[in-house]
């Protein structure tokens, strides 16, 4: 959802929830975006913004001393699919793809710049080699060593989804708590997740 409303927040909330997982975000100083984990097939005309404000609440609010969730009018909505996508390699003959058109990752872990970025810093001067100096050297290992941070950013955004959306089994939950309370006390689980997180350097794979 966008909700035509400044962020309640300076920093990104994540939260897991018996309901389903919740993540407010600024999408800009007037607009925030809010996910909520919803069932497959379900009709966002059906839910009113009475209802989608009081599941934000209810999910984004657990635990956080004096805050509280400021609302607007919903402008968007709109039910997002939760799919991973690779295509290898990202080159075919004289067609080289990079972003969404070779990888999709969910939401959860805010990964999808990240790999495009990195995308487009290899393929730019592999291109310019190719066409310019008809130096096809970049352009031959662009797809092996773009792939190294797709996989990365896949993967974490995969641990971020299984970790926070729930399943409905009580195994599953126990594991997701287990995961959240690993992360929240270990100070060597939070700096891993901050580095994929917050995205590694364009040098490193």
């Amino acid at each position: 959802m966008l909700v035509d409303v400044a962020p309640s927040t300076d920093e990104l909330i994540y939260a897991w929830h018996p309901d389903g997982f919740t993540m407010h975000s600024m999408r800009s100083d007037t607009v925030s975006r809010f996910y909520l984990q919803v069932p497959n097939g379900t009709d966002v005309n059906t839910w009113s913004d009475h209802a989608f404000g009081m599941r934000c609440r209810r999910g984004s609010a657990r635990g956080i001393d004096d805050w509280a969730l400021t609302s607007g009018p919903i402008t968007e909505s709109s039910v997002l699919p939760m799919r991973s996508y690779v295509q290898t390699p990202m080159r075919h003959g004289q067609l080289f793809l990079a972003g969404d058109a070779a990888h999709i990752v969910p939401p959860t872990g805010a990964k999808g710049p990240q790999p495009r970025d990195r995308d487009v810093s290899l393929l730019a001067p592999a291109l310019t080699a190719l066409i310019k100096k008809r130096d096809p050297k970049l352009a031959d290992a662009y797809s092996e060593a773009a792939l190294q941070r797709v996989w990365r950013c896949t993967h974490f955004s995969w641990w971020m989804t299984s970790m926070l959306h729930i399943s409905g089994d009580p195994f599953d939950a126990e594991l997701q708590r287990s995961q959240l309370r690993w992360v929240f006390n270990s100070r060597a689980a939070a700096m891993g997740l901050a580095e994929n997180y917050a995205g590694l350097p364009l040098s490193v794979g």
